[in-house]
């Protein structure tokens, strides 16, 4: 499999894993006030940082896993 494809593959499963994770965590950790202040805005962004993140790093282990059994 060329670079190409394979980064392809790895960013399609990197946005379905950090959609997993977003939904896991907003629907269970995050609290969503009435008025959102900087507070929420900086853990918003800490949170989406952290899930592009580990979603990345995780698909890039599932593919190249995949990819090493083929």
């Amino acid at each position: 499999m060329d670079d190409v494809t394979e980064q392809r593959i790895i960013t399609l499963v990197a946005a379905g894993i950090a959609y997993g994770i977003s939904r896991y965590v907003t629907g269970r950790l995050i609290d969503v006030p009435d008025q959102r202040g900087i507070k929420d805005d900086v853990l918003e962004a800490v949170l989406k940082g952290a899930t592009t993140a580990t979603s990345t790093i995780l698909a890039s282990l599932l593919v190249r896993r995949l990819i090493r059994r083929s």
